[in-house]
């Protein structure tokens, strides 16, 4: 029967369809994984070529900056590489130019997972670079999973810094050339004072200028500037 050949072919014909479109599919949600060697070769230097760039072993396609990416560009260091450490240690040269954060605090680790969100909100997300980060598979290793806890870490104590800092209001304070610095307090007196979280997010001290009510001066830790009198409400620095 012809009409039922017909109906035949055309039902052949978009199952066919649908199993290449289905095929196509997959293909294209598949993880792309890229080799160090593979990635170099998309550093801004060959014009036929995309620029790509990874951080925490994601891979963007960074190409609609060309002219930040791209050859002589600001940028260009980091393209055709995973340089995760120099988007906050600013060496560009070098043992700079790694993707390893050893050493780093988790304030500076924070900050480079922040810069990984940046580009997947600004650039096209491509793949993933075997390596530190990612396994042959494309998994995440125990290295990123690592980072990822200490960059939360990190985002808690800032978070516990902050409302700790705001329950003590922190000093007005100006500097010149000519004048030097100068703090001070409207209604209260200004005192040196150690943050406490600081060593755990730098892996150093240090200290603020904070304001207090009189009746707060006699509490431990407080350190009045050098050579400014103890009730007075304005300090040179």
């Amino acid at each position: 029967m012809p009409g039922k050949k017909l109906i035949t072919s055309s039902f052949f014909g978009i199952t066919v369809l649908v199993a290449i479109v289905a095929f196509s599919l997959k293909l294209n949600s598949q993880q792309k994984l890229f080799t160090a060697e593979e990635l170099a070769l998309y550093n801004g230097t060959d014009d036929s070529l995309p620029i790509l760039l990874g951080i925490l072993g994601s891979v963007f396609d960074v190409t609609k900056g060309k002219s930040h990416y791209g050859a002589g560009g600001g940028y260009n260091h980091f393209a055709g590489r995973d340089a995760s450490r120099a988007f906050v240690s600013g060496n560009f040269t070098g043992d700079g130019l790694t993707d390893s954060l050893k050493g780093l605090s988790s304030t500076e680790v924070h900050s480079v997972v922040g810069w990984r969100d940046f580009y997947f909100k600004s650039y096209k997300y491509v793949g993933r670079l075997v390596g530190r980060y990612y396994d042959s598979r494309g998994n995440p290793t125990k290295y990123l999973k690592g980072v990822e806890s200490k960059a939360a870490r990190g985002a808690q104590l800032m978070e516990k810094q902050k409302d700790m800092e705001a329950k003590q209001p922190s000093c007005n304070s100006r500097w010149s050339q000519d004048d030097g610095g100068e703090v001070w307090c409207d209604d209260a007196f200004p005192r040196l004072v150690q943050r406490p979280f600081e060593i755990a997010l730098t892996g150093k001290m240090s200290k603020r200028c904070a304001c207090f009510n009189e009746d707060q001066l006699g509490q431990p830790g407080l350190e009045v500037y050098n050579g400014c009198d103890y009730l007075a409400k304005r300090c040179r620095v």
